[in-house]
């Protein structure tokens, strides 16, 4: 793999699933008041999915809201009215990227986002703080980055994110800045790019797909095959630096799906 003109091997037997691993019978996270996601033995006529039950195998029926359990990747498609598949994005093998550890600042102490539906005690992720990470990784910006916010705690793999305070979410500067290093695929560990509850604006959506500030057209947009993916965990002990991002989308025809990245650690070739 090449990146910013230097070789180098990806050691494909090591990676890190950055993926929340959904479990359907026990504690998961959740947010923007969905329901929990949810598994029951599927029943028809003279069968039931449940060896437990008597039955002659397992077969679940599963029921998920995939921008709310667990972690997904989206397309265009979630906020434009023309459909867009996220099947069809992202289908390059491997991904160069860059991890980089950002803490959140509280809204009050930050110049970015004039104009944005926030409350006092909001916490965001902003451009500056991007910048300043960025500054110091040794390749720079890639056509994927992955944010992982701090403090990084466990309690992200299972958090109820409609009780406590507003999870951090990103300024609308910050968003330009991805957008002016051309991310195409963007990885966060937050349950939203945006305010959980912004009264539908969402702000940093629009800009990283290069939408309008409001409306659903998108034949004009400068970004359609730009990805998002929401509520990854990465681990402390991975650092932050070049990766070789896997980017595995369930191929569900509509805008968002469960998705499992995968990041393999680079060495010089």
């Amino acid at each position: 793999m090449s990146v910013g003109g230097h070789a180098f091997r990806v050691l494909s037997t090591t990676p890190t699933d950055i993926s929340l691993h959904l479990d359907f019978h026990g504690d998961q996270p959740r947010h923007f008041g969905a329901p929990t996601a949810r598994a029951r033995p599927l029943e028809v006529e003279g069968f039931v999915g449940d060896t437990r039950a008597g039955g002659s195998c397992n077969c679940e029926v599963l029921t998920l809201v995939p921008h709310c359990n667990g972690t997904h990747t989206e397309s265009i498609g979630h906020i434009a009215a023309e459909p867009r598949s996220v099947a069809s994005l992202a289908t390059d093998a491997l991904i160069p990227a860059l991890l980089v550890s950002v803490p959140s600042c509280p809204r009050e102490d930050s110049t970015e986002g004039a104009g944005l539906f926030s409350l006092p005690d909001d916490r965001l992720i902003t451009a500056a703080a991007l910048q300043e990470v960025a500054e110091s990784a040794e390749h720079g910006p890639q056509p994927a980055l992955v944010i992982r916010t701090l403090p990084n705690d466990e309690g992200k793999r299972f958090r109820h994110y409609d009780s406590g305070p507003t999870p951090p979410y990103l300024s609308p500067e910050a968003a330009d800045l991805l957008v002016s290093w051309n991310v195409r695929h963007l990885l966060i560990d937050l349950p939203s790019v945006d305010r959980t509850h912004d009264e539908g604006r969402l702000y940093a959506h629009r800009r990283f797909w290069g939408m309008a500030p409001s409306g659903t057209g998108a034949p004009g947009s400068l970004r359609p095959d730009a990805t998002i993916t929401e509520m990854v965990f990465v681990p402390n002990q991975l650092e932050d630096g070049i990766y070789a991002l896997s980017l595995q989308i369930a191929p569900f025809v509509t805008d968002a799906a469960p998705s499992r990245p995968l990041l393999f650690p680079l060495e010089a070739a």
